[in-house]
């Protein structure tokens, strides 16, 4: 195993939702070297994740795959408890799994797509939180990372307004959660991307979309999963931010600047 790159999160469990690609994959293989053991879920692309987990192996840590389709809360319940199994304990809790499902001007929103974006985005991550609690509370801690987005900030692009407002309800879940989960000394915060190059925007956004998000952003360039990976870590560890709880990183290259 190479040398971790943050020492208080060798061995530590992690399971991280919506891990077969993008971000969640990035996330994935960054815990691994830090020598941690990660459970790896996926939905439909269960050959992604086993490359995923190829690459955490290699990396120095142990893999595990947990499937379902986050939608339906009994199986966010099992992959929690399958998880929670295959490692012995949930450590870090990253609560990745969700998207914009598609693009839907808002006189054309309908209950059945109201519904496919709420439980994707929003009922995933509070049953994600509400089962993995009580394993933290046997452990005596924890650490929960959401995934929000910049669209909570501004909004969303065109045709994202529920997305948006999806992410918008996960990032004051966390400021809540986070309150109340303080006295089980579990920290709850979140990391909110911008505009980062990943299959989601490759399935949502055109060509001349991004390039749009590009001019809006003061690098001038698209970010990348990778350069999302260290906020997880640093938001995971007590040693990096053992008094840090309820906070939104923004990621986005100053597109935001709060």
């Amino acid at each position: 195993m190479q040398e971790t790159i943050v020492p208080d999160l060798a061995g530590k469990a992690v399971l991280i939702t919506g891990a077969s690609t993008g971000i969640g994959a990035a996330a994935a293989k960054a815990f691994a070297r830090a020598g941690c053991k990660v459970a790896i879920h996926y939905n439909a692309s269960r050959n992604r994740a086993e490359e995923v987990a190829a690459d955490v192996r290699f990396a120095g840590g142990q893999a595990h795959l947990v499937g379902g389709d986050f939608t339906a809360s009994e199986t966010v319940r099992r992959v929690v408890g399958e998880a929670a199994a295959a490692m012995g304990g949930i450590d870090i809790l990253i609560n990745n799994a969700g998207g914009l499902v598609r693009r839907v001007p808002i006189a054309e929103i309908d209950d059945a797509f109201f519904d496919e974006v709420v439980d994707l985005n929003v009922r995933s991550v509070v049953m994600a939180i509400a089962a993995v609690v009580p394993h933290m509370r046997r452990a005596g801690r924890g650490n929960i990372v959401n995934v929000t987005s910049i669209a909570a900030r501004n909004g969303g692009g065109a045709g994202a307004s529920m997305y948006a407002s999806a992410k918008g309800f996960v990032s004051t879940f966390t400021r809540g959660a986070a309150k109340e989960l303080v006295r089980d000394n579990i920290r709850v915060n979140a990391v909110s991307p911008g505009v980062i190059a990943t299959p989601f925007h490759e399935r949502y956004s055109t060509p001349q979309m991004l390039e749009t998000f590009k001019g809006a952003i003061p690098m001038a360039r698209l970010g990348t999963a990778d350069e999302c990976a260290g906020a997880f870590l640093y938001l995971a560890s007590d040693a990096l931010s053992g008094y840090v709880t309820g906070q939104i990183i923004e990621v986005n290259g100053g597109q935001y600047m709060p």
